[in-house]
């Protein structure tokens, strides 16, 4: 029997996690400093945005030629200089970008123990690694969904030793295909954004739960939505088209991956971004606040200043422009 096997990979090696953990370490040094009233805080923090943005730099090579996705790619080579933009506003004195700052700094904290923490043991009873029991319970939610919708592959177990790998096999069973389930399927990093954005801003804590409680529950059904999505078009080959152009475009051989590069790398990385633009608009809806960090990015980008709470007509009260994380720098 042949396997042809995909997998979402996260775009995390050792020297990668590392240099996450480097950065996150740097912007927390720089916030508490910032919080002390250093001004050495400002030039830190100024700093780590070039080094955030090398970070991405270094996994263009990662997206274009090893995950197979141009979106990303393109997206990490546009974050070098982006990133080198937001130190430099940050260190003339644009301290509105500080709330941007601990937004990330919070994001990286969040995600990275999913990348780090180990199983173990206490007083006798064994603690399943984290990174482990989200990937369980994603590949046996998106089992259920693809059930649900008449269809049953064999749920297997990942290289990692995880149940987690969905097998199916192509009509005369002399092929299959091995879909293993991975850290970057879960959603987490969708909702480590969200998690950091609302952990930075200065708001009331039940308007920070409210905002929570819109995010991740939509960012886990969207997701169980997609990996869902991706194993059936992948699975039973759904969308074979073009295989020529296709495999030509992402660099890729295989013809049995072109269901794979389609429904994943183009049709679901598209419908993510709208998704996380609709999610974004329903959190700012309950919590105002974030606009600043929205607003920042937007003249990042642009060069241009935006008024966002009113064109997404929003309430300004609760907003402090002047003083957005609640520390005066």
């Amino acid at each position: 029997m042949i396997g042809v096997v995909a997998q979402w990979q996260p775009a995390s090696t050792p020297d990668t996690i590392q240099f996450a953990w480097v950065v996150a370490l740097l912007f927390l040094t720089a916030t508490l400093l910032t919080k002390r009233g250093h001004e050495s805080g400002r030039t830190l923090a100024a700093i780590t945005w070039g080094v955030f943005g090398v970070f991405w730099l270094s996994l263009v090579p990662y997206f274009a030629f090893e995950h197979q996705s141009w979106i990303e790619a393109i997206l990490a080579v546009v974050a070098l200089p982006a990133c080198a933009y937001a130190g430099y506003l940050l260190y003339s004195g644009r301290d509105s970008l500080f709330l941007l700052t601990r937004a990330v700094m919070f994001m990286l904290f969040i995600y990275l123990p999913f990348t780090a923490i180990p199983a173990m043991t206490v007083a006798g009873v064994t603690i399943p690694e984290p990174r482990r029991v989200f990937i369980e319970l994603v590949a046996s939610q998106t089992m259920w969904a693809i059930n649900l919708v008449g269809y049953s592959p064999t749920l297997i177990e990942s290289p990692e030793g995880y149940q987690a790998t969905f097998e199916w096999l192509l009509p005369g069973g002399d092929r299959r295909i091995l879909v293993h389930t991975v850290l970057a399927c879960t959603g987490i990093g969708s909702m480590a954004i969200f998690g950091g954005l609302i952990a930075a801003v200065k708001a009331p804590m039940v308007r920070k739960v409210r905002a929570l409680g819109v995010a991740i529950p939509i960012i886990y059904v969207l997701n169980i939505a997609r990996t869902t999505f991706i194993n059936i078009a992948y699975g039973k080959q759904l969308m074979h088209w073009y295989p020529d152009v296709v495999l030509f475009l992402f660099g890729a051989e295989n013809p049995y991956r072109v269901s794979f590069l389609i429904s994943d790398r183009i049709i679901s990385q598209l419908l993510a971004v709208v998704a996380l633009v609709g999610i974004t608009y329903l959190v700012a809806r309950e919590l105002p606040e974030l606009v600043i960090v929205l607003e920042d990015v937007l003249y990042v980008l642009t060069g241009e200043e935006h008024d966002l709470l009113e064109s997404m007509d929003l309430p300004r009260d609760p907003v402090d422009r002047a003083d957005p994380t609640g520390t005066r720098v």
